[in-house]
């Protein structure tokens, strides 16, 4: 059997045509017969748009079903999907269109109203996501087979369309399958070449380690699509197996997220820290906090009875069907992990990266250890870039099937990635004996102490996120000295009647217990309260340089 994605998809379209395939929540539902006939009306318009295999085609929008519609649809031509956030920026937008040299731009109707076409000069077609209607043509033909889509179709499958009807195109492992960009902007942007091979494995370790999933599973899609991560497990995979993928189409808050999940009961959920981090401070955190339940905890028959209780009632608001919860995407409070972990909550961290259409290591929940992320992945290799990779923390390499093939058009970015045919992470970590990662830091945000010390400020922010009043911080180097930036719960704070100069005083005497249990080198010497949500990347992690300060 050749390991081709496309003909993964082809067989399960004609394996599942009368099934449901993609859902937007409270909305619209294709069944796979349904997807497949908006896939083919769009071949027949990249056709008239004289689209060749290879060809790049940006797509950008909010998670709904018509973005996995396009998606499989420029997959399946042989073209090369190019997902951009839909939260980037228009300047961003038209930076990451042109740059990808893509042809043919999918967009949501709130986000044209701010694009300017005559910015994305090589552009054949701009197609509004929504409705598929086309809103720019180069070509005058263009408009006509839309206009005409109906009878182009039909005169083209006189017999009726079929399963059977379904050739798609065939792709090879070192074939490019789609570009993914780092950021949006265009000082720090980075096009990720994901080849053929990197997306088939990836599928096959899901099949491997989620061998419960099949055509009647569901899964809720809550991250963005448009990122690795949320694109390949709660997507693309389940395409391939034939289950039913439920879009949010709205911002994911927590609340969103356990309504849609106490609705669809979905048989895996994909997360990152921070959602499960934000159910974990607003359900429960203020539960065992209360001096009555922390006593009842010290007890030992009747602590495990509590744990239990909030465990069940736990995986109940989380659906009650699924095996595992899989976090991943950027660091997870310790905290909300030590708990999680003590009462048995069924969860797991993986470690991914886009440059390797993600998954790089991850083992079951009920093999994880406390504050690691899990072993090499199959098909990927991985090693420390350290004397004692067990105790002193290196750079960590990877090496596998899973590994992109280079940056676009960035043949320096490229070579800088690579040492002797590893990729360089930028990450920092040690592994022990078992071969289980445990993650200290990105290599680029690591601060040097006064003595030559390293610091990890990702550590010392999970203690810091835990203070009451703290939403998120940002531990930066100011002048020799660590300075925590913190975005504060003002909505908490107005609540207790806490005025600006209050709220600090409470913040700076966190801070003062957090410093406790530090190094005297880690230890916080500054607080300032930062006003508004810091920006983050796809997979919200916090852009950190744009909060670096000048040394002096």
């Amino acid at each position: 059997m050749k390991k081709s994605v496309n003909k993964l998809l082809e067989d399960s379209f004609k394996l599942n045509w009368e099934r449901p395939a993609l859902s937007d929540h409270k909305g619209d539902t294709l069944y796979y017969k349904d997807v497949a006939t908006r896939i083919e009306k769009l071949h027949i318009v990249f056709e008239t748009c004289n689209l060749k295999k290879g060809d790049k085609v940006a797509v950008c929008s909010r998670n709904q079903l018509n973005w996995g519609v396009t998606f499989l649809a420029v997959l399946t031509y042989g073209a090369v999907p190019v997902p951009i956030l839909h939260e980037f920026k228009p300047g961003n937008i038209h930076y990451l269109v042109n740059h990808s040299d893509s042809r043919i731009l999918f967009a949501g109707s709130s986000i044209l109203e701010n694009l300017n076409g005559s910015e994305m000069s090589g552009l054949e077609a701009i197609i509004k996501i929504n409705d598929f209607t086309i809103t720019f043509a180069r070509d005058e033909k263009v408009y006509d087979t839309y206009n005409h889509i109906g009878e182009l179709f039909a005169s083209k499958y006189p017999k009726g369309f079929t399963s059977s009807d379904l050739h798609y195109y065939e792709d090879s492992p070192q074939t490019l399958a789609l570009i993914n960009y780092t950021s949006g902007t265009s000082g720090f942007s980075k096009g990720v070449m994901i080849p053929y091979r990197a997306l088939y494995s990836n599928i096959l370790f899901a099949g491997s380690v989620e061998p419960h999933m099949n055509n009647t599973s569901n899964v809720v899609a809550m991250l963005p699509s448009a990122h690795m991560y949320g694109m390949m497990f709660e997507f693309l995979f389940e395409m391939t197996i034939g289950a039913h993928v439920h879009f949010l189409t709205r911002v994911p808050s927590p609340k969103i997220i356990l309504e849609a999940l106490a609705e669809i009961k979905p048989d895996i959920i994909i997360s990152v820290p921070l959602v499960i981090e934000k159910i974990y401070k607003k359900m429960l955190l203020p539960f065992i906090s209360k001096n009555r339940i922390k006593m009842l905890l010290t007890l030992p028959v009747i602590d495990q009875m509590i744990q239990k209780k909030i465990q069940q009632n736990l995986v109940n608001a989380f659906g009650g069907k699924f095996k595992e919860v899989i976090i991943g995407g950027a660091a997870f409070n310790k905290e909300a992990e030590a708990f999680f972990k003590r009462i048995n909550f069924p969860f797991t961290i993986g470690y991914g990266m886009t440059e390797c259409a993600p998954i790089i290591t991850y083992v079951p929940w009920n093999k994880a250890k406390l504050y690691s992320c899990g072993k090499a992945a199959p098909r990927m290799e991985i090693k420390i870039d350290s004397k004692d990779p067990k105790n002193i923390p290196g750079e960590i390499l990877v090496k596998g099937d899973n590994v992109f093939l280079g940056y676009y058009k960035n043949k320096k970015a490229t070579e800088e990635a690579f040492y002797k045919g590893w990729f360089k992470t930028g990450d920092i970590g040690v592994m022990d004996s078992d071969g289980y990662l445990f993650l200290k830091g990105r290599n680029k945000s690591m601060i040097l102490g006064p003595s030559g010390q390293n610091i990890y400020p990702e550590e010392i922010e999970s203690s810091i996120n835990n203070l009451p009043y703290v939403i998120e911080s940002l531990v930066i180097e100011d002048k020799g000295a660590l300075t925590a930036l913190i975005y504060p719960d003002l909505e908490q704070a107005e609540e207790e009647g806490l005025s600006q100069e209050q709220l600090m005083v409470k913040l700076k005497e966190g801070i003062e217990i957090s410093n406790l249990e530090l190094p005297n080198y880690c230890k916080i010497v500054n607080v300032e309260i930062f006003p508004e949500e810091f920006e983050k990347t796809p997979k919200r992690s916090i852009k950190r340089y744009l909060y670096q300060r000048t040394q002096i």
